[in-house]
């Protein structure tokens, strides 16, 4: 039982204003709380075993994979860090022992890989190991005008390192110094036998590179577009191959070489051929 008086005005307007600011409070979790809800509804979904699904990258409207239904890659990489275990940078005597390659000439920076070559033969490039028995590779590149004495390559090679027999598939080689035109060549047999294409192209621009390897022909991509097809068994390779990029120098019958050269890469995949 209450034994004191009537309450005071005063203290019903500190009841007044307490509910008045309980009911403000209220709203305003109320607000944070669907805003809450809003993000997580709107967020896009995660991939299969978490992690933020990654953006599209630079390119993928024109690249081989997706006009040609390859689905998704086994492995990317899009160069936004350090280069992983997965590459082995060369270092060791140059092409044909011209000059060296050096990892100093291979560097990440701002999303894109960029090989150099100078003006002594001192170049890079490196191999994406382990390869694959069949399948299909891609990557985005640009070469800047070079000099005559540095080709920019993207090949397959054998895994078991046995060249020429286990074949070499060089499905972009710019060897033109004003980078207008782009040559294919299939390496075979014990004699290094050669089958040769070429394709105009600046490829001081932005092009996507792409070779499918199957058990019944290696095909050659250009933005999307197949350029050359290898069908003669004979000719494709007996065992797994993998990606490497490469800056060569070709200094044999040339003048010194005059001015730098290099070679960018901003993204690189891996397609398994279903069913091999």
């Amino acid at each position: 039982m209450s034994t004191g008086g009537p309450a005071s005005t005063d203290g019903s307007e500190r009841r007044t204003s307490r509910r008045t600011i309980l009911i403000s409070i209220g709203a305003v979790l109320v607000l944070v709380a669907a805003a809450i809800v809003v993000v997580v509804t709107t967020r896009p979904a995660s991939p299969a075993g978490g992690g933020i699904l990654p953006s599209v990258s630079a390119g993928a409207d024109t690249s081989a994979a997706k006009l040609h239904g390859w689905g998704d890659p086994d492995r990317v990489d899009e160069f936004t860090g350090p280069l992983d275990s997965s590459w082995d940078v060369y270092d060791g005597p140059g092409h044909n022992g011209n000059g060296r390659r050096s990892p100093d000439a291979a560097k990440v920076e701002d999303g894109v890989l960029t090989i150099t070559g100078d003006t002594d033969g001192a170049t890079g490039g490196l191999a994406w190991v382990p390869g694959q028995m069949y399948g299909r590779w891609e990557a985005r590149v640009r070469a800047p005008v070079g000099d005559p004495t540095y080709n920019a390559l993207l090949l397959l090679w054998p895994d078991a390192e046995d060249w020429p027999v286990g074949g070499e598939v060089d499905f972009m080689e710019l060897t033109d110094a004003s980078r207008q035109t782009a040559e294919y060549f299939i390496h075979y047999g014990e004699n290094n036998q050669q089958e040769k294409d070429e394709v105009a192209v600046d490829a001081t621009q932005w092009h996507n590179w792409a070779v499918e390897w199957t058990p019944t022909a290696v095909v050659a991509y250009l933005d999307g577009v197949e350029w050359h097809r290898t069908t003669d068994l004979e000719k494709l390779p007996p065992r797994p191959m993998h990606l490497t990029i490469q800056l060569d120098w070709f200094p044999e019958g040339q003048a010194p070489a005059s001015k730098e050269s290099s070679m960018q890469v901003d993204w690189v995949k891996q397609y398994p051929l279903q069913g091999s």
